[in-house]
């Protein structure tokens, strides 16, 4: 059976990214789960989650998942995603097991590809060769007059559309002793310095990173409703549906969520209660393309549109090609540093969209040698015989 997959390994990883905005240099890091999934045909898939603990989404793949995938058909995804869900996640929590489907399912589709000689996104669906992109540069290292500036740049270099960062992690941080007042009122003076340095023809998003309650989400958005901002992504904490759907009706900011989801009702939850403007499933941690399959049905069902948020654009670029309903995919600029490192091959933002490439599968490679640089240890089971 060529298509018997044999090895699966995990590899996690911890990858600095720096870029050079308008002059400015601004600096992150990233953890990130690599993982590879070898056929007895000899194709190799690989995947990729992040946004989360990358030894404990390494462990169970190595532990819980690679037992019971070893021998199964690659190229039977549905069989694969329904024995994966039953054994992660059997009474339908969220968590970790929705990062760790989520890079298996990326790999299982890069062999799929690689077997029929397609290109993932037209296995989704074909919908179109490129995707238009929005580029997140406002993180809260800037100050006031940084931020100015280096929207300014972007909008020179092209970039019409921008999205910066709010709130901060405003709850996660109340024991430092900054009130969650300061936060919203420093935060209405950088969205206003933004757009008084970008002028009215230039898309702005604001991301909070489910960091404010609904009180000061609120009152934020209502201090800056005159700025014409484009969404308000994850405004509260828990991505509380009830909450959302209640503040979407107070404000004139569309909302956008749906990044940091794992299981399929919470999408539906978001919609059926009118929650969201705009769905954001993110195939490196929704459950990969087959559970962000789904998540673009259930938009459409209800007219809702897609976006890319929680970034990952090269993975999250197929989705949004592949099905009619597509949309933005997200340019966060120290990630594509990060990105670049980890893999090769890569295509590169052009005028503020992406050409989807022609090679089968992912299109696109591992950096073997970065990837052992950036390696805290790869986490394998399985051999190379069929």
């Amino acid at each position: 059976m060529l298509h018997k997959i044999i090895r699966i390994e995990a590899t996690p990883v911890f990858v600095p990214g720096e870029v050079d905005v308008a002059g400015l240099t601004i600096a992150g890091k990233l953890s990130g789960v690599i993982v590879e999934i070898e056929t007895a045909g000899g194709i190799i898939g690989h995947g990729f989650t992040a946004v989360t603990d990358e030894e404990v989404i390494a462990a169970i793949i190595r532990s819980v998942v690679t037992p019971n995938l070893l021998g199964m058909d690659a190229i039977n995804r549905e069989a694969i995603s329904e024995k994966l869900y039953w054994l992660l996640t059997p009474r339908g929590q969220t968590g970790y097991a929705s990062h760790a489907i989520s890079a298996i399912d990326i790999a299982i589709w890069d062999i799929i590809g690689k077997s029929t000689t397609l290109p993932v996104w037209q296995l989704l669906g074909g919908a179109r060769s490129e995707v238009s992109l929005y580029t997140t540069f406002g993180f809260g290292s800037l100050d006031q007059e940084q931020l100015a500036h280096a929207a300014s740049g972007l909008v020179k270099a092209g970039h019409k559309r921008l999205k910066m960062l709010v709130g901060y992690h405003a709850l996660a941080r109340r024991d430092q002793g900054r009130s969650l007042d300061d936060v919203i009122h420093d935060d209405a003076r950088r969205v206003r310095a933004v757009r008084e340095a970008v002028g009215d023809e230039v898309e702005i998003y604001i991301d909070a990173n489910c960091g404010l309650d609904h009180y000061h989400a609120l009152r934020l958005a209502q201090n800056i409703s005159d700025c014409n901002i484009a969404f308000f992504e994850e405004p509260i904490a828990d991505n509380d549906p009830l909450k959302l759907a209640d503040l979407r009706n107070r404000i004139s900011i569309p909302v956008a969520a749906g990044q940091s989801e794992g299981q399929l009702f919470r999408f539906r939850d978001m919609l059926t209660r009118g929650a969201v403007d705009i769905l954001q499933p993110n195939v490196c941690i929704c459950g990969g393309y087959s559970a962000g399959l789904r998540a673009a049905s259930l938009a459409r069902s209800f007219g809702v549109p897609i976006d890319n948020g929680g970034t990952f654009p090269f993975q999250n670029m197929h989705l949004h090609a592949g099905v009619a309903n597509g949309g933005m995919v997200e340019w966060h600029v120290v990630v594509i540093d990060i990105c670049r490192k980890l893999f090769k091959g890569l295509p590169d933002w052009d005028n503020g969209k992406l050409t989807l490439p022609t090679a089968p599968g992912l299109g696109f490679e591992l950096n073997k040698e970065a990837l052992g640089e950036f390696s805290k240890g790869p986490f394998s089971l399985g051999h190379g015989k069929a």
